[in-house]
């Protein structure tokens, strides 16, 4: 079991509640750890479901879903960015 750190930001943000929360895993990988956060069903499968695009950083460095998730890490989840 690790102990992670979970941000949110922007409409994952507003979508979840919270900007952060401290999670106790057994996800191996970053693509894993979203799984869990899906599982939890609401608000949380709604802005992180397959299909959308989320972007994730590891440890603030954007990192594939395939990452390994060390213990102690902070996990950031950011909805894709749009300029103009």
């Amino acid at each position: 079991m690790k102990q992670v750190t979970v941000r949110y930001f922007a409409s994952i943000r507003e979508a979840v509640g919270q900007g952060s929360e401290p999670l106790r895993t057994e996800a191996a990988t970053l693509g894993a750890l979203r799984d869990e956060l899906i599982a939890r069903g609401g608000a949380y499968a709604e802005a992180l479901a397959r299909g959308k695009a989320v972007r994730l950083a590891l440890n603030q460095d954007m990192q594939a879903e395939d990452a390994a998730l060390p213990d102690g890490a902070e996990v950031a989840f950011f909805p894709p960015v749009t300029g103009g």
